[in-house]
This record gives structure tokens, sequence and C-alpha cells, in this order.
């Protein structure tokens, strides 16, 4: 006897493939789950009102505190983003408000480079949380860009750790030439007016996540890092 592929029940079950890119569960595979009882299971908990409530009461309940979780974490990268921003704009001021005026390095170049640096810590941090790929891929681009101007970092005495983030030593920034400086943080193009900019993009893809928050995808399932789960295993 034959049966076609698409004239098996497994043909109506076929969408609850969870691999990327769907696959269609195979003869074999059905009669395995009707044998070990699972298919079974599955059915009992779908049919009995009892079991649908209780499991949507979890799935609500986990897709809540997930969904909160999340959104909190993605609020962290946007508050930061904005900190970075300001910071990294505050050195590429121009006119009465521009940093590095003097021959030398004062005091208040020092505040506002490590305030530049206390803010790009903070990002770097905050989006290591998150499981966005266009969050990390920014955040990928920004570190980047620090390690292609390390040399001149450290000239100004600004190092880049293990973890990517920036350390400043205030006796070797104090002692550093302020044209180096002007440099690294001045004008369009300068790593300064990259940093702000990549402080923008991850900021962007930051609102970006939290819009999509506990919302379906086509495949039935919350968009981003929303999803219950293997909450029905609970029952087998």
């Amino acid at each position: 006897m034959n049966i076609s592929a698409k004239q098996n029940y497994s043909y109506l079950f076929q969408g609850l493939g969870s691999s990327t890119g769907s696959t269609n569960l195979n003869f074999l595979s059905d009669y395995m789950s009707i044998k070990n009882g699972s298919y079974g299971k599955l059915l009992k908990a779908y049919y009995n009102p009892g079991h649908s409530k209780e499991v949507a009461a979890l799935a609500n309940d986990k897709v809540t505190k997930d969904t909160s979780e999340d959104t909190k974490k993605l609020a962290e990268v946007q508050s930061t983003t904005d900190k970075l921003k300001d910071s990294a704009d505050a050195l590429l001021a121009t006119g009465s408000q521009a940093v590095f005026k003097e021959d030398k390095m004062t005091d208040e170049d020092y505040k506002a480079v490590e305030s530049f640096v206390k803010d790009y810590n903070s990002v770097v941090s905050a989006a290591g949380k998150t499981d966005s790929s266009s969050i990390n891929q920014r955040t990928t681009n920004m570190v980047y860009a620090s390690a292609t101007n390390s040399k001149l970092l450290a000239k100004v005495g600004i190092t880049i750790t293990e973890d990517n983030t920036l350390s400043i030593d205030k006796d070797s920034f104090m002692k550093a030439d302020v044209s180096t400086a002007k440099s690294l943080f001045q004008g369009n193009g300068s790593y300064g007016y990259r940093v702000s900019a990549q402080a923008s993009m991850i900021n962007f893809a930051a609102d970006s996540e939290a819009g999509k928050a506990g919302t379906y995808t086509a495949n039935g399932r919350y968009g981003n890092n929303y999803n219950t789960g293997n909450l029905l295993n609970l029952y087998f």
C-alpha cells in the first residue's frame, strides 16, 4: 500500500516543525509518536478544557515574564545609547562649547572624555545582555571602530580591555598631545563621530525590537526573543 506525502495525517501537522525552514514530520516519526503515547497526550492536552486553560495560563505567565525582562533589557540599551550619543556629541562640539581648547589637557577635557568612556562601557554591557542580532551587530561595529583606533586611543591614555570596554588612565591622558585628542574625537569621520553614529544605530535597533514585543510572527510565535518555549513538555 502506497501512501503519498499529502495523504497521511503528518501533512496536517507539518507546521509543527521547529527547525529553521520548517520541515515535515516523516511517517516513521509519526508512527513512533503514536507508539510511545506522546501523540495521545498531545491530543488530550489540546482537547481537555482543564488542561487547555492550564497550558494557556502557564503560557501567558511565561510570556509576561519574558517580555517584561526583555523590555527592561531593551530600555537599558536605549537609555545607555542616549547617554553615549550625548557624551560623544559633547566631544564633537565646536565653538564656545568645544573641548580641547587649550594648548594642553585640562581637567574639563578629562571629565568629558571620562564620561564618554563610562557611557561607552555602559552600552557594551547593556547590549551584551540582549539576544538581538541587530543590536549585537551594531555594537560589534562600534567595538570594531575602537579596535581600529586603538593606537591613537592609547596615545591619550585609553586602552581596550579583554571584555571590549574602554579604560582611561588620567595621568597618561593629562600628558597626551591635545592635537591627538582632537583628531580622535572631533570632526566628521573621526572616531568620536563614528561612535556617535553607532550609538544612534544601536538605539534605533533597540527601538525596533521593543516595537515587536508581544507580536506574533507568521509561524504563530512571538517576535524577537519572546516565545513560550517547550511549555507542552510539562505534560509529556
